[in-house]
């Protein structure tokens, strides 16, 4: 075992192009540190429907530039067997943007090196932008195929690797087997050609008409007065979102000053993604200094888009559930015709407001992936603050258009002298109060999810929180709807329970929802005093039922 791992150590030492993981892991070949060595030799890290992510480092197990060369050989060797190469004889185009952690600028260059040497024509984007960029750029440009080096709100210690093709579409299964197969058949890098030029860096042309394709997010003469406190955090999207901003005639965003430059380290927060605690809390001392209309934030690589509004006497983040039915109400009294669509564990308010629209309605499995592919689809959410407005423009979530709009929303609820709040409750009469909450639980031991899941398939819970389940459901079989997925669904009478391993961080979540019904407004303080005690009652036997 020990010689073993030596081995492997030092074959891959020795194909390592890259001076920093060779030095690393030269130190752990020489210390013979078997501890570490195993943890980064145990396996390689997997393609996946998420493409890759994990954490950066030397070996198969970690993010690094040997890893990304086969990762993107794999996937230059499935898009030639899979008739890319365009019928006049052009090489297909491969479009890669990158966001601002470490190595993703490396990553880029590296990926487009091997689309090079393959045959296929490569463009990277002209520098750190956010990814919805990207995947307007795919389809903008033509290409076959588009990659996104970024770890979105993973912590910084991470990168990954996300693979679109020319749909402009993340990719599902079976493609992702068949580009892992091919990454598979990789023996050596040294098989890997990679030229030192004959790629193109694209100029701001891309950006500028990503920002021309906003002006169709807004209705036109629509109220722009609102005022915003924006951060950020730490990524790359506040050069794209203040552009935005202007071109629409907003205000300009006051700046969360100490997080509005990209930075890997992200030194300001624990985990730079807005839902974790304190990652709003600069946002929001800075919104007590200048009393905004709202508060919006992206994550790093700006493809979500959090919402807070002032709520009595302070801040608060709505949660993306609430985001995403402010979206679709305003969608729907806009006129928008098409699909509405989301994810299984979102917020089935959603569905009540289409239908009440006379709207197509579909819920897909987790992820942006499943929502971008819905036929006719005119607006698609995910709770995890991932909002599609524009799915003509950009087929996956999109931050920068997903703020425009909302801004828009409050900004013509000003007008009338109203807030996002009042609209919620308007909602909640129309529709019944529909309060979501989640259980996340982050592991150390995967074995732990794994024990979890097992668990409550075996002794599946019989009520949560006094309520009966009436239906439960084990998604790893697939419904008549939804295509199998590691997943439990609970419907009781008045709630419902999804239980899933995350699919990007090592974390077991349960989603809830209770529907309260309300008569009329004055009915909604307790109708949310009923839906928090069902909502805590829940989380403490679920807690329960799944040992957690």
């Amino acid at each position: 075992m020990h010689d073993a791992l030596i081995t492997r150590a030092t074959a891959w030492l020795s194909e390592d192009p890259d001076a920093e993981t060779r030095e690393e892991l030269g130190k752990l070949i020489d210390t013979e540190d078997v501890t570490e060595l195993a943890a980064r030799f145990s396996g390689t890290l997997q393609f996946g429907t998420a493409g890759l992510r994990g954490e950066l480092g030397a070996g198969p197990m970690r993010m690094n530039r040997s890893v990304v060369i086969r990762a993107a050989a794999g996937l230059a060797a499935y898009l030639k067997k899979n008739g890319t190469p365009h019928g006049d004889g052009d090489a297909g185009l491969v479009v890669i943007g990158y966001d601002a952690r470490h190595k993703s600028a490396d990553f880029a260059r590296d990926t487009a090196a091997v689309m090079t040497g393959a045959g296929l024509r490569a463009a990277v984007l002209p520098r750190p932008l956010p990814t919805p960029v990207l995947a307007y750029a795919i389809r903008h440009l033509g290409a076959v195929a588009g990659v996104e080096v970024t770890a979105s709100h993973n912590p910084p210690r991470d990168n990954g690797y996300k693979v679109y093709l020319g749909d402009g579409s993340q990719i599902v299964p079976p493609a992702d087997s068949g580009i892992a197969a091919e990454i598979d058949a990789i023996v050596s890098l040294s098989d890997v050609p990679r030229p030192d030029a004959g790629w193109q860096t694209l100029d701001d042309s891309v950006l500028d008409a990503y920002l021309a394709r906003t002006d169709a997010v807004l209705a036109a003469g629509s109220a722009r007065g609102a005022r915003t406190v924006y951060t950020a955090m730490h990524g790359v999207g506040k050069d794209v979102l203040l552009a935005a901003f202007a071109r629409a005639g907003f205000p300009e965003p006051v700046l969360v000053a100490e997080q509005a430059e990209p930075d890997p380290d992200f030194p300001t927060v624990a985990f730079p993604n807005p839902e974790e605690p304190g990652a709003m809390d600069l946002a929001f001392a800075r919104a007590r200094e200048t009393e905004p209309d709202l508060v919006v934030a992206n994550d790093p690589d700006a493809d979500r888009c959090a919402v807070a509004v002032k709520d009595g006497q302070d801040w608060r983040m709505l949660r993306g559930d609430e985001v995403g039915a402010l979206l679709a109400a305003h969608l729907v009294r806009r006129g928008a015709r098409g699909t509405f669509a989301e994810s299984i564990v979102s917020s089935s308010l959603l569905g009540r407001i289409a239908e009440k629209a006379g709207l197509p309605y579909e819920e897909t499995l987790t992820g942006f992936k499943w929502i971008a592919r819905v036929d006719g689809l005119r607006y698609g959410y995910e709770e995890a603050l991932g909002y599609c407005v524009d799915p003509d423009g950009v087929r996956d979530k999109d931050g920068i258009t997903a703020a425009l709009l909302i801004t828009e929303l409050a900004s013509e609820l000003k007008e009338r002298g109203r807030t996002l709040l009042d609209l919620l409750d308007d909602l909640a009469v129309e529709h019944g109060l529909h309060a979501t909450d989640q259980l996340s639980v982050r592991v150390e031991d995967l074995s732990v999810i794994a024990d979890a899941m097992r668990r409550l398939r075996e002794q599946p819970p019989t009520e949560l929180a006094g309520l009966p389940i009436t239906r439960a459901e084990d998604l790893t079989l697939g419904t008549d709807r939804l295509p199998p997925t590691d997943g439990l669904r609970y419907t009781l009478d008045g709630a419902r329970v999804i239980v899933r391993p995350s699919g990007t961080e090592p974390k077991l979540k349960c989603y809830l929802e209770v529907v309260v019904p309300v008569a009329a407004h004055a009915d909604l303080p307790g109708a949310r005093t009923r839906a928090a005690e069902l909502l805590d009652g829940i989380k403490r036997d679920l807690s329960a039922a799944a040992d957690i």
